[in-house]
């Protein structure tokens, strides 16, 4: 059986869980931060579990 390569775009931009969940990082967090609220700040900073409908195709991208 022959070894799977992993996504390198994929695993810079998502973590498993120990469940084996994916999660993901907001956007929107990088600059202009300035306009934004404190509470908005505040959610985009914490991590997030990606959408269920990406988590098969996401698995395979993160095969480790």
């Amino acid at each position: 059986m022959p070894k799977l390569k992993t996504h390198k775009g994929a695993s810079k931009r998502f973590k498993k869980t120990g469940t084996g969940k994916i999660t993901r990082h907001h956007a929107y967090a990088r600059h202009i931060l300035t306009s934004k609220p404190r509470s908005r700040k505040r959610r985009l900073g914490q991590g997030v579990v990606a959408d269920e409908t990406d988590q098969a195709k996401l698995r395979s991208m993160l095969p480790y």
